[in-house]
């Protein structure tokens, strides 16, 4: 085998076909490339890259919770109306009866778990469609938020502010960077090395083929350069800014879900539940209790996004998580889930998620007017669930089940189950 294929085969998981398996990331690093020149070099610019992941964490958060909702065969269409209704309550209670921010925070959660619980009742217990579980608090939340907030804004304390609009602060000797953000790289690149290393040595244990220690060069040399590159962006902000806190709150989510999903038993009970319910609950998987924790959790990560989107606003107001859902909803399927449910990655839905909003910014710097904006990303969702559609009916992988193999825990796949076929195979990450 030549080097050229041995690369193609290790560093992108698996398979040679052609350039289909990069998936989101070929887009996703081509629309950064094409803005990059569109807008003189500004995309790329620290200001700039702290501005995106500033306004866009409550999206990206969002779309962890709607990933587990969508592979479980569901949707949410509450999340904005769950966001601002949170955040409305919140607000009032630190307003009215001077509530400290942390007892706030945890009275958002708490919001959160209760509506989660109403709703999660309602689809796993009595049975009612999620769609129209869903549809209806969207409507029922949304006008709780303009009756408790009279259609009003109310302004949130300072303190509170710092979960959307706070930075990592500056602390040691002056190196012209931000020197926690510079730690956290370090951080990031030594756990790259860990796991490439804990990857081949797990692969040993099995028996199984070992990329040649080359390989693993080549795909550390560029994920550091990534994290390497991004370190650098966010330290190096004007004084003041570095990457946003809830740019950290954003990171711990994905690493604790990309865990939960890849690693634990009921992780692994949404996507065969997503795969085949009846098969599922056959094998001794509790269908309800799954059912009833997406939900919840959903709600209570939309309760969280909106009270982050409330503390960078710095008041809530009634237009608070207008056509969230959608936003979410886009990404994750831009992030390569599928319709029907069982398959689906959080880090794919990440991926997904930093398309429009990269996608978004970039159109934005340009002065693209907001009708464009919205016809452009409805295109970019449409053709990327149909490719994905399309290689699935020609019964290749699909992009997103191969989108970020390289970067799980490396571990033998599950075979296809003979009732749900190649389409229905749970894909967890």
């Amino acid at each position: 085998m030549s080097r050229i294929k041995e690369l193609q085969k290790n560093l992108f998981g698996g398979t040679t076909s052609n350039a289909r398996q990069f998936g989101m990331i070929f887009t996703l690093v081509s629309i950064v490339l094409l803005f990059q020149i569109w807008t003189g070099g500004l995309t790329l610019t620290s200001g700039n890259l702290i501005a995106v992941v500033s306004q866009y964490s409550y999206i990206l958060i969002l779309a962890i919770g709607m990933l587990m909702v969508i592979v479980a065969g569901h949707i949410d269409l509450s999340v904005g109306s769950v966001a601002a209704f949170t955040g409305i309550v919140v607000a009032k209670a630190m307003q009215t009866y001077s509530l400290p921010w942390p007892l706030g925070l945890g009275l958002g959660l708490l919001i959160g778990v209760l509506i989660g619980a109403w709703q999660g009742f309602w689809v796993a217990y009595v049975g009612v469609p999620a769609f129209i579980v869903t549809l209806a608090g969207m409507m029922l939340f949304r006008g709780g938020n303009q009756y408790i907030g009279n259609a009003d804004t109310v302004p949130v304390p300072a303190d509170f502010r710092k979960i959307g609009a706070g930075f990592l602060p500056e602390v040691g000797p002056d190196t012209g960077y931000n020197n926690l953000t510079l730690l956290l790289g370090l951080a990031a690149c030594a756990g790259m090395v860990w796991r490439e290393w804990k990857a081949r040595q797990t692969r040993r244990e099995m028996n199984a083929e070992v990329p040649p220690l080359w390989i693993s060069g080549v795909r550390l040399a560029v994920m550091l350069g990534v994290i390497a590159f991004a370190t650098l962006r966010f330290a190096g902000g004007r004084v003041g800014t570095s990457l946003p806190i809830s740019g950290i709150i954003l990171i711990i989510l994905v690493l604790a879900y990309s865990y939960y999903t890849r690693n634990t038993i009921g992780g692994r009970h949404i996507y065969a539940v997503g795969g085949n319910a009846r098969a599922a609950e056959l094998s001794g998987v509790k269908l309800r209790r799954v059912n009833f924790l997406v939900m919840m959790n959903m709600s209570v990560l939309a309760s969280l996004a909106g009270m982050i989107f409330v503390a960078r606003s710095a008041a809530s107001g009634p237009q608070d998580g207008l056509s969230w859902e959608l936003d979410a909803i886009a990404a994750v399927f831009v992030g390569g889930a599928a319709v029907s449910g069982g398959l689906g990655t959080v880090s794919g839905s990440i991926v997904g998620g930093l398309v429009m909003a990269l996608l978004n910014n970039g159109l934005q710097l340009e002065g693209v007017g907001s009708d464009m904006v919205q016809i452009i990303k409805g295109m970019v969702l449409l053709l990327a669930v149909a490719f994905d559609v399309y290689n699935k009916r020609q019964g290749r992988f699909s992009i997103i089940g191969t989108l970020m193999r390289p970067f799980r825990s490396e571990e033998p796949a599950a075979p296809a189950s003979p009732a749900g076929g190649p389409d229905k195979t749970p894909v967890a990450g």
